[in-house]
């Protein structure tokens, strides 16, 4: 089985968590989770959360383990950019993209013999 988690509108630049969540991807949930507390990026502290929320899902919904589950997938999606203004000279403006993401970790149970 496998249960999900998402955080949508992060504001975060995608590309700035797909770094940090292509460390994590097919690992166990215990490695990936300490591997996330060690890594000095933004990122690791909204997928630390939405790892937990995606294995408490798993835990609440079909009564699945903790230690059993492992990191199947990690999507990281452009979410809505919001557009904003920086002054400059001679009365002009340029813009400033400030990017937002949608983030989605899936956890599913290990087959059987492996580790």
């Amino acid at each position: 089985m496998q249960a999900t988690a998402h955080h949508k509108y992060a504001r975060i630049s995608p590309r700035k968590v797909s770094i940090v969540g292509a460390l994590i991807r097919g690992k166990d949930v215990k490695k990936a989770r300490a591997i996330l507390l060690h890594t000095p990026k933004a990122a690791s502290e909204l997928l630390v959360k939405v790892l937990d929320s995606a294995c408490a899902n798993a835990e609440s919904k079909f009564d699945i383990d903790r230690d059993g589950l492992y990191v199947s997938q990690v999507l990281v999606g452009a979410g809505p950019i919001m557009k904003r203004m920086h002054a400059r000279a001679k009365g002009r403006g340029f813009r400033v993209f400030k990017r937002t993401s949608h983030i989605t970790v899936t956890v599913a149970e290990r087959d059987g013999e492996e580790s």
